[in-house]
């Protein structure tokens, strides 16, 4: 038994004195990845999917095959849906989500069964969302301002105009019809303007930027410098929980796509994410294209607090809906 013993020992540091071979690091970088976004194919939200999954693919410290799976329509709810249920949080499977699928929370739509609140923001393309009107708006004479519905974010809007002490009176229009044509048309003084060359097409319609929705920061659109934010014009408001809600709306226009991994996703696995969009960022630059702008790190955190607020709010702006546009959800 002694000899055992003896050999064992000799065994042992005989192991210790050989250097180990090192394991191979393992970088937490999957195979394959998937970026699911909401149609069309030739929509702002998949298309900022497939410039992700290009940029993303070369910025990753390891090389991934990123593919783009197109899930459900514009409003976002369907891929949102999708995502929430049955993803597992190991970085595999990230999604766009677009202001829409957000707004559909807010106003408290019973097909959006997600919680986006806790989902891990890697990178956001936002673009600008601006109240313009003829003139200046002025106490004592309402102005029409035309809205889509009473469930569009625009009437975001409204709510700002309330906030500020403007009397304002909403002109829906009809479905297929754009607000700016309700505006050409004479029936309506003011509208929400979102999309490409904003300030130009305004002058066109004779309108003024009255201002520009913004985020939790305040900051006014970079884009934009001589149009006041709407947190400029309400430094302290009464109702700091109705501002957040004509943030939130307004954000509902603004964002084209949140890139966002699952909840209870590592920090290890979205700090991986997270360097790839700042290297993909450091590639390409901000990723203007037609007035909108690639945000990373703490901005796409921002937008989507911004996007998707407390509960609170949410609780607020429905309530605000009911009794200024009879309006509730089903």
């Amino acid at each position: 038994m002694t000899g055992l013993r003896a050999t064992r020992r000799g065994l042992l540091g005989l192991a210790a004195a050989i250097p180990a071979r090192a394991a191979p690091a393992s970088t937490g970088v999957p195979e394959a990845a998937t970026l699911i976004a909401p149609g069309p194919e030739e929509g702002l939200a998949a298309g900022f999917a497939e410039r992700a999954a290009r940029g993303l693919a070369r910025a990753l410290v390891q090389a991934a095959a990123l593919r783009v799976s197109i899930v459900g329509g514009p409003d976002g709810i369907t891929a949102a849906n999708r995502f929430a249920a049955s993803t597992p949080a190991d970085g595999r499977v990230l999604l766009v989500m677009p202001g829409l699928a957000a707004q559909a929370l807010l106003v408290g739509e019973s097909r959006a069964r997600f919680e986006p609140r806790h989902w891990p923001a890697i990178a956001a393309s936002l673009g600008p969302a601006v109240l313009a009107g003829r003139g200046a708006p002025t106490e004592g004479q309402p102005l029409r301002l035309a809205l889509p519905g009473p469930a569009a974010p625009e009437a975001g809007a409204l709510l700002a105009l309330d906030l500020l002490g403007r009397p304002a009176t909403p002109v829906f229009v009809a479905s297929g019809v754009s607000p700016e044509a309700a505006v050409t048309a004479g029936a309506a003084d003011a509208a929400v303007l979102t999309g490409h060359a904003v300030l130009a097409r305004a002058g066109a319609l004779g309108l003024q930027p009255w201002f520009s929705f913004d985020g939790t920061a305040g900051g006014r659109e970079p884009a934009m410098p001589g149009v006041p934010a709407l947190g400029e014009l309400l430094p302290d408001p009464a109702r700091p929980e109705l501002l957040a809600a004509a943030r939130a709306a307004g954000a509902g226009l603004r964002v084209r796509g949140a890139l966002v991994l699952p909840a209870l996703t590592s920090s290890d696995t979205v700090a991986l994410w997270r360097g790839a969009a700042r290297r993909w960022a450091e590639e390409e630059g901000d990723g203007a294209d037609l007035d909108s702008r690639r945000v990373v790190a703490e901005d796409a955190v921002a937008a989507l607090a911004t996007l998707c607020p407390s509960a609170e709010v949410a609780l607020g702006y429905r309530e605000w809906l009911r009794r200024r546009l009879a309006f509730q959800a089903g």
